[in-house]
C-alpha cells in the first residue's frame, strides 16, 4: 500500500493510532459494535475507498503498541513520527477521550452523525493536526543527531520566545539557530516570517534552514547554511486590523 498521497492523511493516522492502541475499547467509544461495523462506516461517509484501507493504517501503527499484534513489523520504525506526532497532543488520553477527538474531526471534515462531547482544550490541539510546521519540529527534534553537522549536539527549544528560530544546537563552542519548515511531499515552498528572515540575515552561517520534506511519506532532513545567499525569496506584504478590546480601569 503507497499512502504518501492518500488525501485523508491525517483521519487516517488518527484512526490507525486508536485503534493500535485502544483495539475493541476504542471502536466501542465510538458506538460501534464491531470493527467491521466501524470499517464500514468510515467507507460510508468517505474517509476511505475500501474497508481494507483502514484496517490498513491499523497495521502502520500496531508495531509501536504492546498490543500483541505484529502488524507491517517489517517497516520497522520508518513511520514511528506519525505516532510520536500524535502522542504529542494526545498521548495521554484514554480510549473514550481519544474517540471523542477522532469524532470531532469525522464531524468537522465528513459531517459524520455521531459526535460525542470534546473538552475545548482538545478542540485546540485538533487544530494542530493540520500544520505540517509542528509535525516537522517533531520529527527534527528525534533526528537531528543524526546530521553530521549536529552530531553530538545540545539543543533548546526556542519556540515559544518566537524570535525568528525554532532551536538553539550548541556543537562545541559553536551555536547554530535552527529554524524548521515542513513539506508535505518532495518539492514545495517554504516561507519566511520578517523575523527568520532578519534572523537568518544576522547569523547567516550559524543559521541552519531545516526543511522536513515528505512529511507524508518517509521523512528526511535537508539543511540549508545561510539560506539568503542561495534561496530566492519573494517579498509580499499583508495588511490587517488587530482587534482588540479594553475595560475601564478597575480596582482589582
Amino acid at each position: 500500500m503507497s499512502d504518501n498521497k492518500h488525501e485523508n492523511y491525517h483521519t487516517l493516522n488518527l484512526i490507525g493510532y486508536g485503534l493500535a492502541k485502544f483495539d475493541m475499547e476504542f471502536v466501542k467509544a465510538l458506538g460501534f459494535p464491531t470493527k467491521q461495523a466501524f470499517y464500514s462506516y468510515m467507507v460510508d461517509i468517505g474517509v476511505a475507498e475500501t474497508t481494507g484501507v483502514v484496517k490498513n493504517r491499523q497495521d502502520l501503527f500496531d508495531p509501536f503498541f504492546d498490543n500483541k499484534r505484529k502488524g507491517w513489523w517489517q517497516k520497522g520504525e520508518t513511520y514511528i513520527h506519525r505516532k510520536i506526532f500524535i502522542d504529542s497532543l494526545f498521548g495521554d488520553l484514554d480510549a473514550a477521550t481519544y474517540a471523542s477527538v477522532l469524532s470531532l474531526h469525522l464531524k468537522s471534515e465528513f459531517g459524520a452523525e455521531k459526535e460525542i462531547e470534546v473538552k475545548p482544550i482538545l478542540k485546540s490541539k485538533f487544530k494542530q493536526l493540520q500544520e505540517t510546521g509542528q509535525e516537522a519540529e517533531m520529527f527534527f527534534m528525534r533526528n537531528f543527531m543524526h546530521i553530521d553537522c549536529f552530531r553530538n549536539g545540545i539543543l533548546e527549544d526556542a519556540r515559544l520566545y518566537g524570535d525568528g528560530y525554532d532551536f538553539q544546537i550548541q556543537v562545541d563552542s559553536r551555536y547554530f539557530l535552527a529554524e524548521v519548515k515542513g513539506v508535505k511531499y518532495e518539492a514545495g515552498s517554504i516561507r519566511f516570517t520578517e523575523n527568520e528572515f532578519e534572523k537568518a540575515k544576522e547569523y547567516k552561517n550559524d543559521f541552519a534552514l531545516s526543511v522536513v520534506s515528505c512529511l507524508y511519506d518517509k521523512p528526511k532532513i535537508n539543511i540549508v547554511f545561510n539560506p539568503l545567499s542561495c534561496i530566492e525569496l519573494e517579498k509580499k506584504s499583508t495588511s490587517f486590523a488587530q482587534v482588540t478590546y479594553h475595560s475601564k480601569a478597575i480596582e482589582w
